[in-house]
């Protein structure tokens, strides 16, 4: 097979289940070895609306899946609210394999709350994971590519960092995401601006939010009943094709993971790389402000 991540070495945040590990395994299934990395080997407690859930999924299912697949991963366990494990994880990924080629920033956290009863400790989390954690890891990570000759990053975004729709949905009024939504915006700006800061070092930054949202273990609570999710392979996709050109060809765009495959007619694989999945057009009630090709 002719794979397109051969020698390449990519690091996944957030990588014990959902977006994360689709995103691993399909690196992986182009012959990238993937360092997976999330709080801890094994399934975590989690708190949601202030009570605490285990959340399923860890980084040594994630291992056995990508190995069991032809694959090659590491696991490195790090809690990124740890300022101290998040200053070792990039040293750390790079003295296990040699160097990192790819940085995908998808772990995250979501607890929703209306602005008037969200308390400072949320408030402050939200940031430090969507946007402090994004901008450390480049930051550790940029030296290595730009020694290397090339890297590529990718920042996991979110239709909700667009402007809402008008006239306002219910979903707007009582969701409680402004502030997961307004860091959101602020990681798509960060991550332009990024990119033209080290588009010369041949270091291409761009973001991929699925178009819709993404029925994972930790997101399932807070998607309403009844609600159209999209599968993790077209945002797995997506996140592939842009870390596969040189940044001159693909940089600074924030895209979608049903709205970029589809304007582009990108066949969207399996994660194990081995079957093309039907082509799926976006929904009509999507952000009508999502532009096809990424803006």
């Amino acid at each position: 097979m002719n794979y397109r991540l051969t020698g390449m070495t990519a690091l996944v945040t957030g990588s014990s289940r959902g977006i994360g590990r689709g995103i691993a395994q399909r690196l992986a299934s182009e012959d990238a070895t993937v360092v997976v990395t999330a709080r801890s080997n094994t399934p975590v407690q989690s708190i949601r609306n202030g009570e605490s859930q285990i959340i399923e999924g860890s980084l040594d299912e994630t291992v056995d899946l990508i190995e069991k697949a032809g694959g090659r991963a590491i696991a490195i366990p790090a809690d990124l609210e740890d300022a101290e494990q998040r200053s070792r994880l990039v040293e750390a990924v790079v003295k296990a394999t040699g160097g990192i080629d790819i940085l995908v920033n998808n772990a995250g956290f979501a607890d929703y709350s209306s602005i008037e009863k969200m308390n400072l400790e949320m408030f402050d989390r939200t940031v430090e994971h969507y946007l402090r954690v994004p901008f450390l890891l480049s930051q550790a990570a940029i030296p290595h590519m730009r020694k290397a000759g090339a890297g590529w990053i990718v920042n996991i975004g979110s239709s909700t960092g667009l402007s809402p729709i008008r006239p306002f949905r219910e979903y707007n009024k009582t969701s409680g995401d402004v502030i997961y939504a307004s860091v959101k915006a602020a990681l798509h700006r960060f991550s332009e601006g990024l990119a033209a800061e080290v588009q010369d070092d041949n270091i291409a930054v761009n973001v991929v939010g699925p178009s819709t949202a993404v029925r994972t273990p930790g997101a399932a609570a807070l998607l309403p009943e009844g609600y159209e999710a999209e599968p993790v392979e077209y945002l797995a996709q997506t996140v592939l094709e842009m870390c596969t050109v040189p940044a001159a060809e693909r940089t600074g765009l924030v895209a979608f993971s049903l709205h970029y495959p589809w304007s582009k007619e990108i066949p969207v694989m399996t994660l194990d790389g081995l079957e093309v999945l039907p082509r799926l057009e976006p929904p009509e009630w999507a952000n009508p402000s999502i532009k096809p090709a990424g803006v």
